[in-house]
């Protein structure tokens, strides 16, 4: 995948990672643009390649009364309002083959969530709007498996396509990072580290995912020093009230110190 390929993305020749990050989840128009004004002035000023993220709504939800959305049109027209605010690209993720059309619609990057990345009918519908996809490895595949995800967008004439790793289950309620796997990837597509959904720790008794946030900074350093393309990460400006993964965001008011380490280290990789 070209970068360049993603509408209004910047940065490109500065040698950074890129990055896609944001809510987990659209929870209103005051809180996305608060969301990102911040991250867009962190990744101007840093020289990051900046995709804005968030969820229009949440259909993998753990209990059938979490939250799940605003209602699609709004959601989607919000992560519009973004774009063309910020003049920065969006990106996020579809359920259903009828999603694919109407997200595209308003989006840049379509992503396919990781339970889903197995469904071919959904990469092809995603891969057929001409969008870029994202595709997120599923929790329960290996890193050479993804080679076939890819296969489908690829086999839809569309070359837009990323690989995002967020982890593989370690037992039932907790997630681990397999290094290994992101140079795999690389052989197949660009390929991104999803940090905060790698540090969920599912299947709680509550029905409430929960988290290691207190370990972004080191999984998201790991991540570029072994070279990956792209950074994902959620934001929130209060995560313990977030309607949607709190548990394992991280705080708007840390996001630069770790923007800046991260840009630090891959400074010096692009040495080697």
């Amino acid at each position: 995948m070209n970068i360049l390929n993603i509408p209004q993305i910047k940065h490109t020749e500065s040698g950074n990672f890129f990055l896609l990050s944001g809510p987990c989840a659209i929870e209103g128009e005051e809180m996305a643009m608060r969301i990102a004004e911040k991250l867009v002035g962190i990744t101007d000023k840093l020289q990051i390649p900046y995709v804005f993220k968030g969820s229009f709504k949440k259909a993998n939800r753990s209990r059938i009364d979490s939250f799940s959305g605003i209602g699609d049109e709004k959601a989607l027209k919000i992560l519009r309002k973004v774009s063309e605010t910020f003049h920065v690209p969006t990106v996020t993720d579809i359920h259903t083959n009828e999603d694919a059309d109407m997200a595209a619609q308003y989006v840049d990057v379509l992503q396919i969530p990781a339970f889903l990345v197995r469904q071919t009918d959904l990469v092809v519908a995603a891969a057929n709007t001409g969008k870029t996809v994202n595709l997120k490895k599923g929790q329960f595949m290996s890193p050479e498996s993804m080679k076939h995800a890819v296969q489908k967008v690829l086999d839809c004439n569309n070359q837009n396509v990323m690989v995002t790793d967020r982890g593989t289950m370690f037992g039932y309620q907790d997630m681990i990072v397999d290094f290994r796997g992101i140079p795999t990837m690389q052989q197949y597509a660009s390929t991104v580290l999803d940090v905060t959904h790698s540090l969920q720790q599912p299947n709680q008794t509550a029905g409430v995912t929960g988290g290691r946030p207190d370990m972004i900074e080191t999984v998201a350093k790991a991540g570029i020093a072994v070279g990956v393309d792209g950074i994902f990460i959620e934001t929130h400006f209060d995560p313990a009230n977030a309607k949607s993964d709190g548990a394992n965001m991280l705080h708007l008011d840390y996001f630069e110190d770790l923007m800046t380490k991260l840009v630090a280290i891959r400074k010096t990789i692009n040495t080697f």
